[in-house]
């Protein structure tokens, strides 16, 4: 029996730029790791390649104009609704002055306490003080002032969302409503952009029930080519992030090429058949701030085969605590083990299973990665993963 378990490692690699060969420096990365380091490259091992260098090296990226041309022509740029905007300086400033330029006037509806992610405008805690209920009002602008006052800053951050997002645009040009019912934008516009991530599909489903004209979706802007802009096609603006202060880059568009590539470069290289998969935020909530981290709209937008479905696991603890709880030593270990050799092959709905994460196994390696090389200064876009699918019994 070995005597560890999973292992995940930072990979250094190069500065990424626009148009370089990601797979090669990839690979050589994990050469120059595995050489270093002295550790060998497994079957069933995993490779996690972060968003944000595959999409450097794809060049894929996009200008606020560019966004304001697809706007304009998929609204007719007058006065345009814009629907559940996250409240995040890198995710979303950048694609409200683009949305901004490409309309005439901009109805924004924040959700409040917090936007779908966790980031706060207020507290519950302020509702309750206040006598507001979140299911059925609707505030308007003066009205969240008088009530909240005129500064709400971020605890986080230090930002008013309310004030900095009114900057992106001139004056006047920008007004907000508050509420979480998403067919209250139509009492100002019947053309909506639905800025919402995972909730998407059914906020444009309620407006075009309730009558809206035009309703589109994050991922309908920049899904194609816009005066020599970047794009995704399936995501559209959904998973950008703000480059410079003109720029955002978007999700990268062709990533399972990049990780078919590096897993038949792996298995040229190493005779190994090494999982690989591109990752975004992880998604997890953290107990502090109430911010859910998935910002993207999926965790893992390309991944080899080998890395579909979900665990398959039994509960040990509960069967120590139950089957196995009158043995102990070598015991206890050979029964354990047995069990997990001739566990089902699936065990939704047996007890023994119960507790066990039942996440897509990308979601929860992505989250594992992202955790691993975190979003600052650690220079680890890269992440191998070893011994994830072992058990107790390997």
């Amino acid at each position: 029996m070995r005597t560890t378990g999973v292992i995940a490692r930072g990979i250094r690699t190069p500065i990424i730029k626009p148009g370089d060969d990601l797979v090669t420096i990839v690979v050589d990365s994990l050469q120059a790791a595995w050489e270093s380091e002295g550790f060998m490259l497994r079957d069933r091992d995993v490779v996690g390649i972060t968003e944000s260098i595959v999409a450097r090296s794809q060049n894929n990226y996009a200008t606020t104009d560019q966004i304001a041309t697809h706007i304009k022509a998929l609204t007719g740029g007058g006065h345009v609704g814009l629907l559940f905007p996250i409240l995040s300086r890198n995710r979303f400033s950048l694609l409200l002055k683009g949305i901004a330029k490409g309309v005439e006037k901009l109805t924004l509806q924040l959700s409040y306490p917090a936007d779908e992610v966790g980031n706060h405008l207020v507290s519950l805690e302020e509702l309750d003080e206040k006598g507001i209920n979140p299911y059925t009002d609707t505030l308007m602008e003066e009205d969240f002032r008088r009530i909240f006052g005129e500064k709400c800053i971020h605890p986080f951050t230090g930002i008013d969302y309310v004030s900095f997002y009114k900057e992106q645009a001139e004056e006047g040009k920008i007004s907000f409503i508050f509420s979480n019912d998403p067919c209250k934008i139509l009492e100002h516009t019947d053309v909506v952009i639905a800025a919402d991530i995972h909730t998407r599909s059914r906020s444009k489903r309620l407006l075009q029930a309730a009558g809206a004209k035009t309703v589109i979706t994050l991922d309908q802007i920049l899904n194609q080519p816009i005066d020599g802009s970047g794009f995704n096609s399936r995501y559209g603006l959904l998973g950008s992030n703000k480059a410079t202060e003109e720029t955002v880059k978007l999700f990268p568009e062709r990533g399972q090429e990049v990780v078919d590539a590096v897993q038949q470069r792996l298995k040229a290289l190493t005779g190994k058949v090494v999982e690989v998969m591109v990752y975004g935020d992880g998604a997890f909530k953290d107990p502090v701030g109430k911010i859910w981290e998935l910002a993207d709209p999926v965790v893992s937008p390309a991944y080899t085969p080998g890395l579909c479905g979900t665990p398959n696991e039994i509960k040990m603890k509960y069967l120590a605590d139950t089957e196995f709880k009158d043995l102990a030593g070598d015991a206890a270990k050979e029964a354990m083990i047995h069990a997990i050799k001739s566990k089902e092959n699936n065990l939704v709905g047996n007890m023994v299973s119960e507790g066990t994460t039942p996440r897509q196994l990308t979601d929860l390696l992505g989250s594992l990665c992202d955790l691993t090389s975190g979003s600052g200064d650690k220079g680890t876009p890269v992440i191998l993963i070893q011994g994830y699918f072992d058990n107790y019994a390997s």
